[in-house]
């Protein structure tokens, strides 16, 4: 099988794939630039960092949420190292533009950006709790996933903070939708509060030889809420290709 590859989003690092590391015990699950304890570069040097650590052969890309938009900034660059993409709750641009509504409004990413600019401790705890809006989770189902997800030792830098935030703002690939030329896997929370499925229906419609997959009830981490369906769902897709 081809090599399994795994990016994060922003904030997080790869401890966010715990209830995968048994279904999947051979991928490689990268930490972004800043991020667990990654070393932090310039924020127009990430693609080429992330390329670096690829496996040498062609790999299956699993990107989540700014991981997904890195995943995507990967395969415009270099295709000849892209197999094949699974972009879970992934959009082609995060903000909200005149052409492109379904983005993060302005309201809310001012509020993230005021956020990293006043370096508040209560951020990633907002963040991560947005990142569950949409999933029927008990108290202390809630908190056992964020004691498990969450690297405590190793937190995100500042600086990782912001650039990922930058990247956030400033990218957009809907134009090389039509140059992916390889099978593409699309898995997204029905109820997701950061990205909406509305982004995943567009991916869908707009790169060739792809698949949806939406997940009812479930919000922004289907990966963790609801990890044995997205688990199946993935490994036979990639047994597939």
């Amino acid at each position: 099988m081809k090599p399994l590859v795994f990016l994060h989003g922003w904030a997080q690092s790869q401890q966010v794939w715990h209830k995968q590391r048994d279904s999947f015990p051979n991928a490689l699950y990268l930490n972004l630039p800043g991020h667990g304890g990654a070393d932090d570069v310039p924020v127009d040097h990430w693609i080429d960092e992330l390329a670096q650590q690829l496996p040498e052969k062609p790999c299956v890309l699993a990107g989540w949420s700014l991981g997904g938009i890195l995943a995507l900034a990967l395969t415009s660059r270099f295709p000849e190292r892209i197999a094949a993409l699974a972009l879970i709750s992934t959009t082609p641009c995060f903000r909200r533009r005149l052409d492109w509504q379904p983005g993060c409004d302005e309201r809310q990413f001012a509020e993230f950006e005021a956020a990293v600019a006043s370096k508040s401790p209560r951020l990633l705890n907002r963040f991560f709790a947005l990142m569950l809006h949409g999933d029927a989770l008990s108290r202390s189902d809630y908190n056992a996933l964020a004691k498990q997800a969450v690297d405590r030792q190793q937190p995100v830098s500042a600086a990782g903070l912001s650039g990922g935030l930058e990247l956030l703002g400033a990218l957009d690939y809907r134009h090389a939708m039509a140059d992916i030329a390889v099978p593409t896997l699309i898995l997204h929370g029905e109820a997701d509060a950061i990205v909406s499925a509305e982004s995943g229906r567009w991916l869908a419609e707009s790169i060739q030889h792809s698949q949806m997959q939406l997940f009812p009830a479930c919000g922004h981490a289907i990966f963790m809420t609801q990890s044995e369906k997205f688990n199946q769902y993935l490994s036979n897709w990639w047994s597939s290709l």
